[in-house]
């Protein structure tokens, strides 16, 4: 399971994916607009921040706005910079791998294969969805 920082950080992004492009967003408005307790909303945006996602302006028309179009940032992408890695198990981490602790050969593992399959097409998924996407899908949403 995605933690809720993760969740709250993937609703603050879509919702300045569907901002005007150059028109920052002020915190308490994001925080107000998706329900995110504001004190958390500031670690999670310098969170994004420093992972190079968004950038901040200064000033009464200050806030913050997308660094890189919608469309380069992937769900996998911030769910590795919040959450960390994706893989269900740390033997199938591709960007923090390491041998399980119980392990006797990852090749004879039956729950090693089946969740490599899982890992995958999660990985597909996450890797393949960016932010215009899922903001995309949400406003195409009957009401």
């Amino acid at each position: 399971m995605i933690t809720q920082k993760a969740k709250y950080a993937l609703r603050a992004l879509t919702l300045l994916a569907r901002a005007e492009p150059g028109e920052p967003i002020q915190i308490p408005d994001i925080a107000d607009k998706q329900k995110i307790p504001k004190k958390f909303l500031e670690q999670i945006m310098l969170d994004l921040k420093r992972g190079g996602m968004v950038e901040s302006r200064r000033g009464k028309q200050g806030g913050y706005l997308l660094l890189r179009p919608a469309s380069d940032i992937t769900y996998g992408e911030v769910l590795r910079l919040i959450d960390g890695p994706v893989a269900p198990l740390p033997c199938l981490s591709l960007t923090a791998y390491r041998r399980c602790e119980d392990c006797d050969g990852e090749t004879d593992c039956e729950i090693r294969r089946v969740f490599a399959r899982v890992a995958d097409e999660t990985r597909a998924v996450l890797l393949s969805t960016s932010l215009a996407d899922a903001a995309g899908e949400v406003a195409e949403r009957p009401h």
